[in-house]
Formats: structure tokens, sequence, C-alpha cells
């Protein structure tokens, strides 16, 4: 039995000497008779790519995968499941925010209780700022209303996999990746495991509010078609207000001649507002559109830059 650790990394230099060490501290709890940890280098900045060489070079069953730019932490993780040769596979953060000591009870679910996956999931937002906690709730709240894949609040991508899993994530080939649905959507018996927010080690994080808004815009268009389904809702509904102002106009108009007379500002917030419901909608399908175009492309999801023997 042969456990991957798949570790994305993008600036990380700070924090992967801690991060070696945890995870050789738990190496006697894990069941399994060979261990490989996969880092992916996704075109970091700082000396992450020489640490990950020197620790090559000292053990050789602490592989790395370097980008020849920086792809994104979705690319990171499709690379690692590529490069991962174990029975099991283990996607977890370097940072230490995924507590390589569940180690033993994740590959414990897998072996002994018969689960295909065990995820993990934050049963407390404590130390994040608390607006993005906030909308972090919404998101969640909001996907599942309008999706068929039901996503987990709280839920990480420090999870662990049997092999059939990783098969049925990496015959997803597309450009346009958001893992945690992708995770959900393939199925599988899975068990949850929680555990109380645990601070970086060390460094800063790489995600920013902005950079979540527009990753929750992607794992909506990824996964509901509901947006477009609204923009055509809005386009009916305001046909039908138009529509009952006609009416509503004529008669009074013919009841009241004097009362058919309005001022330039109704009609102006009135062309505001269509015109703004209007790109609202030429967005979303826009939105749709651009996605369509980066699969048509074929672009490859990322390029080595280089990587261990």
């Amino acid at each position: 039995m042969k456990l991957s650790l798949i570790v994305p990394c993008y600036n990380e230099a700070e924090v992967l000497p801690i991060f070696r060490k945890a995870v050789q501290d738990v190496r006697p709890q894990l069941r399994v008779d060979e261990l490989e940890v996969v880092f992916v280098d996704d075109g970091s900045r700082d000396a992450t790519l020489s640490i990950l060489q020197q620790f090559n070079r000292e053990d050789a069953s602490l592989r790395y995968v370097s980008f020849s730019r920086n792809f994104g932490k979705e690319a990171a993780i499709y690379a690692g499941l590529q490069h991962a040769a174990g029975d099991l596979v283990c996607l977890m953060d370097a940072d230490m925010q995924d507590p390589p000591s569940l180690l033993p009870e994740m590959v414990g679910a897998c072996l002994d209780e018969g689960y295909d996956t065990v995820g993990t999931r934050r049963s407390t937002r404590s130390g994040e700022p608390p607006i993005r906690s906030f909308f972090a709730r919404c998101f969640y709240r909001f996907i599942n209303h309008i999706s068929d894949t039901k996503l987990v609040d709280g839920a990480r991508d420090y999870r662990l996999m049997r092999r059939p899993v990783v098969a049925a994530i990496l015959a997803m080939p597309e450009y346009n990746r958001f893992s945690k649905g992708i995770f959900q959507w393939v199925g599988y018996k899975t068990k949850w495991l929680e555990y109380e927010n645990v601070e970086r080690a060390a460094g800063e994080t790489k995600w920013s509010f902005w950079k979540l808004l527009k990753y929750s815009f992607e794992g909506i268009i990824s996964f509901s078609t509901v947006p477009l389904a609204l923009a055509s809702f809005m386009g009916m509904l305001l046909c039908v207000i138009a529509m009952v102002t006609i009416v509503v106009l004529a008669v009074r108009h013919f009841l009241d001649p004097m009362t058919a007379v309005y001022g330039w500002t109704s009609l102006v917030c009135l062309i505001m507002f269509i015109g703004g419901v209007q790109l609202l909608c030429m967005g979303i399908l826009g939105q749709y559109i651009a996605k369509a175009y980066l699969e048509v492309k074929k672009r490859p999801i990322y390029i080595v830059g280089g990587k261990s023997e």
C-alpha cells in the first residue's frame, strides 16, 4: 500500500521545513508500506523551488513538479493528481492549516471502514475575518440552492482518495476547474472529518477577498446554469412590466389627458434601469461564452518547467 501526498506550493519557503517535519513525525502512525510526497511548485517567486530541490536530494520520496509560471492552485491540484502514484492519494496544503495529525485517522477510514474518500471540513472559522466568513457562508447557501452538486460548508481541499476516485477526477480534463465541485460531482462513499480552524504556521495567505470572490463565480458558472435562466426570467419580467405600464398609461390618458404628462427624471431612471438589466444579462451570458471559448481552445492546464527524476 502506497500513500501519495500532493502539496501545492506558491511562495511557501517559510513553511516548507515545518511541514516536512510534521509529516515525518506522523509517518510511523500511517499504516502504509510506502509514502511519497509530491510537491507542486506553482511558479513561486521565492526560494520554494530551491528548498524542494534540496528536499529531493536528501530524500528521493520527496518529489516535486515545477510549473513554467503561476497557473493557479486548480492547475497544481490536477498536476499533482497526474503525478501521484499511490494507491491512496491525499491532497493537502503546506501551510499547516491542513493538520498532518489527521492523516492516520483518514487512512484508517479508507482501510478499515471502506470509504472511498475522506474529506475534511472546518467546524469553526475562528481567526478568519468576519466579512470573509459571512460571504463564504452566503456562497455555500446560494450555490447549494442553484446547483444539483451540493457543496459542504467549510469543506477543505484536504482529502484522501482511493485510486478509482483519482482516476474519475483525472477523466475530467476541463480547463476551467473548480475542484470542490468536481470532488462532489464524482460521488463515491465519503466520510467527513471536522476540525477547528488552524492558523498558518508561517507566511501569508495567497487568497485575498477578491480572489475568493472570483473563485466563487468560477464555481457558480461551472456547476449551475441557473444564472442563464435568471437572465431570461428578468427579461420576461421586464416585458410584462412594460406591457402593464403601457396599458395603465393608455387608460390614464383617456380618463384624464393631463395626467399623461410626465417628467424627464422618471423616464431617464426607467431607461437606466432597463439598460442595466440588459447589460447584466449580457454579462451573465458573456461569462458562459468566455468559459466555453477557453475550453474549445484546448490549451494545456499547466506547463511543466522542471521536475524531480
